[in-house]
């Protein structure tokens, strides 16, 4: 009887979580060099069986939070662009809040856009970004071949095989926002699903999402040792401040720290970071 029970919960705990076989594994990446205003880049290892043949050993950039300029100056910016010619990845998706002032637009958006990623450049819009600059910041990275998802999906090929992007369209007021457009995209397709703030991945139903990226929270920006922070914009208080986790339904969501800063230019135990995913197929 013993046996059944657990065997039951087993079962229902996978339910719960959804992703039954994706394992995400988290380990600091060494780089060649030293890069100003970048602390960090943090590797993902995110392997499932959904993850297509084709896409085994992809690289995808996730950058987030950019804030130029705010504590990232001209050389933090020169130093996304020496990380990325490092890093050479297949695919770089962008998370919003990406300048602090019109002016800021086109360099910023040349840097995050230097190397070509050859698979695919997508990024969603912050609530900086709707707040000043919205036309803009969509012309230039249109310009760049970098695609602003706006509650709207692009598939990315490799071979026979695709996965999907979806950016949500966050409206930033309360819990009041748009549907998520992995609502209508089949379950067999592996999907990442972008999003500025990562409250929108309980706030809404995004259901066939295999994995979310969010930003807007910056780590807490100024915290305490990593363990308190006295300004968090969300309502759901540390549950999504940073790191891999879960909503209600099981989805994994990672939450970076970013890179720029608002409000004061100063970050305390919430470094600055540049997030790398490697996609892995389980066999």
């Amino acid at each position: 009887m013993k046996a059944i029970l657990l065997i039951l919960l087993a079962i229902i705990t996978l339910s719960a979580y959804g992703q039954k076989d994706m394992t995400i594994e988290r380990h600091r990446m060494k780089l060649n060099a030293k890069h100003r205003g970048i602390r960090r880049v943090v590797n993902y290892d995110v392997t499932s069986s959904d993850v297509p043949k084709e896409f085994d050993g992809v690289k995808i950039v996730f950058m987030a939070d950019i804030h130029y300029k705010s504590r990232l100056k001209e050389k933090g910016l020169e130093s996304i662009k020496s990380v990325l010619m490092e890093i050479k990845p297949d695919i770089i998706l962008l998370g919003g809040d990406y300048q602090e002032g019109c002016e800021y637009v086109e360099p910023m958006v040349d840097v995050c856009t230097a190397w070509k990623a050859p698979l695919g450049m997508a990024g969603v819009m912050g609530n900086n970004d709707y707040e000043r600059c919205t036309e803009l910041i969509r012309e230039r990275f249109a310009e760049k071949g970098l695609r602003i998802l706006e509650g709207d999906t692009m598939s990315i090929r490799r071979g026979e095989e695709e996965i999907i992007i979806a950016g949500a369209k966050n409206v930033y007021k309360g819990r009041e926002t748009e549907p998520s457009p992995t609502r209508e995209i089949a379950d067999s397709s592996f999907v990442i699903l972008l999003t500025h703030t990562p409250d929108y991945v309980e706030d809404v139903d995004i259901a066939h999402t295999d994995l979310a990226l969010a930003g807007h929270l910056h780590g807490g920006q100024v915290t305490l040792f990593g363990l308190w922070a006295p300004v968090n914009p969300s309502h759901y208080g540390r549950r999504f401040l940073k790191g891999v986790k879960r909503n209600s339904a099981g989805i994994p969501v990672i939450t970076s720290t970013g890179i720029g800063t608002s409000r004061a230019n100063i970050r305390l135990f919430a470094p600055s970071e540049i997030i790398m995913i490697t996609l892995h197929n389980r066999q």
